[in-house]
């Protein structure tokens, strides 16, 4: 992984970050998008691949890639993936978990059938799915376990729904970002996107693993939980008067080593997502939110697509730089009235920290 593309947090498994700049596209190159592993990433071969499917009556079958790909036409959706974790080391006191800054997000297109066409007869007196990946590895007080997650069977018929996709960016899958095949879940925190699918079974009873009520869910200070699952709104400066954001380490400003910039104008460019609901607006302040400034909104990604949740925005805005130290703080409002906080809201994961971005700017 060359130094100019991700910024490596972790090794074994591998977690990698974008860097801010690399995310200004419609659509994120692959050796871009930020890398998200739990476990050693597993290799399995698509000539051989086999999915086991239990149905809502027990029934099972053994899929191979070519026949998960004559379930239905194929289809293509352009998705904004975010880890959960995004912004955990903004938090103070840092939790536990992945050191990402603000680069663990991405916006790709995948390709592939809609999960419901798996069951064509609907779910049946089947209450979740579960998905199960082929890497695994120990968790602590629960041994060796494999990486699984559930959803909720009405998820499955909302629009866009969940994919189980072959391809990323009109290429197979790579390795680390699932192949031969992974669940996209549009609109919800990347960690429900399972990736080296091995099996999907219709359940009874909600699910009760390692992944689904030991870790992603936001713990409180009262020691109070809520799962976690659609995407918080944010909003991200990634470029200014041409200078660009880095994601991670020393590369992100400070207020003891700003951004600076010379007097004048310059235009500020970003992004904005969220899960539940299109991006409505996104808001600028220069002096640390006191006052705010509506920013221009762009096409989401191909011209003319509409706006929807999942997909990230554009939005840019012109500013007047006098000399002086300031605070530029960008927050985004999504059509469903949620808007980015202004300060974190502190839980034990560190989970789902969508606090308004604040970059130190000194204007000379």
């Amino acid at each position: 992984m060359p130094d100019d593309t991700l910024r490596r947090i972790s090794d074994s498994p591998l977690n990698a970050e974008a860097r801010l700049s690399r995310l200004t596209t419609p659509i994120t190159r692959v050796e871009d998008f930020y890398i998200r592993s739990n476990f050693p990433t597993p290799t399995l071969d698509a000539a051989s691949y086999a999915l086991e499917v239990i149905g809502p009556g027990g029934d099972r079958r053994t899929l191979s890639l070519d026949e998960v790909r004559a379930l239905a036409p194929a289809v293509t959706e352009r998705v904004t993936f975010e880890c959960a974790g995004n912004g955990r080391t903004l938090l103070d006191p840092q939790p536990p978990g992945t050191a990402w800054t603000l680069g663990g997000t991405g916006t790709a297109s995948f390709t592939g059938v809609p999960l419901r066409a798996l069951f064509p007869s609907g779910p049946g007196d089947a209450v979740e799915y579960l998905f199960t990946g082929a890497d695994r590895g120990r968790a602590e007080g629960w041994g060796e376990v494999r990486f699984q997650r559930s959803l909720p069977v009405e998820v499955a018929e909302e629009s866009p729904g969940p994919l189980l996709a072959w391809a990323m960016n009109d290429a197979p899958l790579p390795r680390e970002h699932g192949a031969p095949l992974r669940l996209v879940v549009p609109g919800w925190y990347a960690v429900a996107s399972v990736k080296w699918l091995t099996s999907i079974e219709a359940l009874r009873a909600p699910f009760e693993g390692y992944f689904q009520t030991d870790r992603y869910l936001y713990v409180g200070r009262d020691g109070g939980s809520a799962p976690v699952r659609h995407i918080r709104p944010r909003a991200l400066a990634l470029v200014i008067g041409g200078a660009p954001l880095e994601a991670g380490g020393a590369a992100l400003p400070t207020a003891e080593r700003p951004l600076e910039l010379a007097a004048g104008r310059h235009t500020v460019e970003g992004i904005a997502w969220s899960g539940k609901a299109a991006i409505a607006r996104v808001e600028v302040s220069l002096d640390d939110g006191a006052t705010w400034t509506p920013a221009r909104l762009g096409e989401p990604g191909r011209p003319g697509e509409p706006g929807r949740p999942g997909v990230r925005t554009p939005w840019s805005l012109e500013i007047e730089a006098r000399p002086g130290a300031y605070t530029l703080v960008a927050r985004a409002t999504d059509e469903a009235g949620e808007t980015q906080p202004l300060a974190s809201w502190w839980n034990a994961l560190g989970y789902g920290n969508n606090e308004a971005q604040r970059v130190p700017l000194r204007v000379g």
